[in-house]
This record gives C-alpha cells, sequence and structure tokens, in this order.
C-alpha cells in the first residue's frame, strides 16, 4: 500500500462523524441498575460490570433467545440499524447522508423500545444509546434531515 493512499484512507476514516459513529460501539447503549445487579448493554453484548461476565450479541440470539418477549429483539435489530448506518456513512462518495441519519433514527427509536421495556422493574435504566443516536442525528445531519423533508 502506498504511503499516500494510507494517509487518504486514514484522513477518510477519522473525519469527525465518522469517528463518532465507531465511539458508538463502546458507549452503553442501556444502563441497567437493580438491586440485583447492574448490565451494560452494547451493541456488542450485555456486559455486567462486577462480575465482569460478557454475553456476546451472537451469544444471546442464538442461546438465550428462546421463550424471550418480542420487545427484547428489540436490542439486536436496533444493532442492524446501527451497523447499516456505519457501512452507510463510510460508503464515501456513494453516501446518501440522509439514509445514514435515516437508519440512525431507527436505530434510536428501536432500541428506545427495547430500553423502555425495563421500566417497570425496580431499579434504573438509562437509555444511552438512544440519547446518542438521536444526538449525532441532530449534530451532524440536523441539516440532512430538515432538507429532505422540506423537499415538495
Amino acid at each position: 500500500m502506498s504511503p499516500v493512499f494510507a494517509r487518504s484512507v486514514f484522513a477518510f476514516a477519522t473525519k469527525p462523524r465518522r469517528l463518532v459513529l465507531l465511539s458508538l460501539l463502546v458507549v452503553p447503549w442501556t444502563v441497567l441498575a437493580t438491586s440485583g445487579g447492574t448490565t451494560l448493554v452494547f451493541p456488542w453484548g450485555l456486559a455486567n460490570p462486577i462480575t465482569l461476565h460478557v454475553t456476546t450479541l451472537p451469544e444471546y440470539l442464538y442461546a438465550r433467545t428462546a421463550g424471550l418477549p418480542g420487545q427484547l429483539l428489540a436490542w439486536p435489530l436496533s444493532v442492524v440499524f446501527y451497523l447499516l448506518a456505519l457501512m452507510s456513512a463510510f460508503a464515501g462518495r456513494f453516501e446518501d447522508r440522509r439514509v445514514t441519519a435515516g437508519l440512525l433514527v431507527l436505530a434510536g427509536v428501536t432500541h428506545l423500545n427495547f430500553t423502555l421495556r425495563f421500566v417497570g422493574y425496580d431499579g434504573l435504566v438509562v437509555p444511552l444509546g438512544s440519547i446518542a443516536l438521536f444526538a449525532v442525528v441532530w449534530w451532524f445531519h440536523r441539516p440532512d434531515v430538515r432538507d429532505s423533508l422540506n423537499r415538495e
């Protein structure tokens, strides 16, 4: 790989909007704190910060979902929307920023649906992922969304 090509790839990937989108991989999308413990829901899996136990998303889907209510499958669906938005954002000159924004909104709404499932239980539920996804859309994609809504 030539140094010029490597620099251009690095410059492309380090644009602030793309870095912020990638940083959502390390932010817990939901914090569930109950008397029984705390669970952090990331896009890649569930983590218990006390026992350091991690359940990956594939393990959750293939081993833990038997008999679960359908609403608990909203988390994996929100991750699919997020990954599609990442793919769209990294599509370079082929990206339609309105599509990226729409996918991020869908990810936020779907994950909020997952998070609201736990509100009735005793404890604290914080939907950090939905807040972060909506903030990214507002900060980076507000003009795109506004333009697409104002089309006649």
